[in-house]
């Protein structure tokens, strides 16, 4: 009889991609599933990277490249690094990837041996702690509420830290939050990194563009803690390629050529088409981005005032990414038709069942209160989506 490995039994399915798929499964039976449970741009891709990809393919670019990246790719995302965010790292600190997943999978499989400790503030991205349990690490979860904004205080992240912390894990812009990191708060993990030098951190700025701040803030910007920062970024989201799959990181040379080996073993480089076309996104001034940020701006304008209106859920303002990721604890305990609420997930599958409006429970980001609503969706659909909402849980509220 077959068994599978005991790695893969340990690891746990995406809860995004689960539920995504339990919407697609209702929506082939004719059920009218909203679905807000992806955190993809409903925007397509814009259609100057869309004749660059096609100029690639007509001067035949479709060979094998190098495993890094195209050296012109990696060019252009430094001269992107030192413009938007005063970074220096040359194209030898820079390698790309199949999604900017692959390169925090990369990064800590480079690092992480069994036994070390990766510290990750909570709420989390879904896959952080099943790349660190794959490596062999330690996932150590350190919470912030949503009365802090989800963010963790750098004295927490301090008192955390042990002499197995290996690596930290975080993102900002966040998801599922949508909380954003000032410099003020930055600066201060800073001080706590340069503290603690045998300490690397991973920071998933990913969401980087999508920010209704005045200015993104990377944390590598501190010149005591660089060497310390891998910066995680990609062109999925605020360049909605999320299908031609690539990311990339800025590091010291000696974790660039570690991820260069290990993806060199397992996926090689990325498409050379995507490759080519990521150029174009890279050399692009950022301002051609101002509509779409507008848009996903007034969405969670939308979504944070119909959710007020509701009794028992309990709200933040986040200031980035495409994320509303409420507090709906109170509706623990209630019970409709014979169900009762005992958990977010819970509250997720009622949802889907009775408002057939798919969510993604906060259980699968390490806060077991909360919701996560992704507003990368039309105002129309969003308003819908709100009213089922509305009603399904003014029926519990009964």
């Amino acid at each position: 009889m077959m068994q599978l490995s005991e790695r893969l039994l340990q690891m746990e399915e995406s809860a995004t991609i689960a539920m995504s798929r339990k919407s697609r499964e209702l929506k082939s039976e004719g059920k009218d599933v909203i679905s807000l449970s992806l955190g993809e741009p409903d925007f397509f891709t814009p259609q100057f990277i869309k004749d660059a990809a096609v100029e690639a393919m007509d001067n035949n670019f479709t060979m094998y490249t190098p495993v890094q990246g195209y050296d012109d790719l990696r060019e252009s995302i430094s001269l992107k690094f030192k413009r938007d965010n005063d970074l220096e790292y040359s194209k030898d600190n820079i390698v790309v990837s199949t999604g900017a997943k692959q390169s925090i999978a990369n990064v800590v499989m480079s690092l992480v041996n069994p036994g070390d400790e990766v510290i990750v503030p909570a709420p989390y991205w879904v896959s952080y702690l099943e790349i660190v349990k794959v490596a062999g690490g330690i996932p150590v979860i350190v919470s912030a509420g949503i009365e802090n904004d989800f963010k963790v205080p750098a004295e927490d992240l301090e008192k955390a830290i042990t002499p197995k912390t290996k690596l930290i894990i975080f993102s900002t812009p966040c998801n599922p939050t949508g909380s954003v990191y000032s410099k003020e708060e930055l600066k201060a993990w800073a001080g706590v990194l340069e503290k603690n030098p045998s300490v690397m951190i991973i920071a998933d700025e990913i969401y980087e563009h999508i920010n209704f701040t005045s200015k993104h803030e990377s944390l590598a910007q501190f010149p005591e803690v660089f060497n310390q920062v891998i910066t995680v970024n990609g062109v999925s989201k605020a360049w909605a390629m999320t299908g031609w799959r690539l990311g990339y990181i800025g590091a010291s040379k000696e974790i660039a050529a570690a991820c260069n080996k290990i993806q060199g073993q397992f996926t090689s480089a990325t498409c050379s088409i995507t490759q080519k076309a990521a150029i174009a996104a890279m050399k692009a001034d950022p301002k051609v981005l101002e509509d779409m940020i507008k848009a996903f701006h007034s969405r969670r304008d939308l979504v944070i005032s119909s959710l007020n209106k509701i009794n028992g859920v309990k709200t933040n303002v986040p200031e980035g990414a495409f994320y509303v990721f409420p507090d709906i604890s109170s509706f623990f305990g209630k019970s409709v038709d014979g169900k009762t609420i005992k958990t977010s997930e819970d509250l997720a599958m009622y949802l889907l069942d009775d408002a057939l409006v798919a969510l993604v429970s906060g259980e699968a980001f390490g806060d077991p209160n909360c919701i996560r609503i992704s507003y990368a969706a039309s105002e129309e659909t969003l308003i819908e989506a709100m009213k089922r909402i509305k009603v399904s849980l003014e029926k519990l509220n009964a």
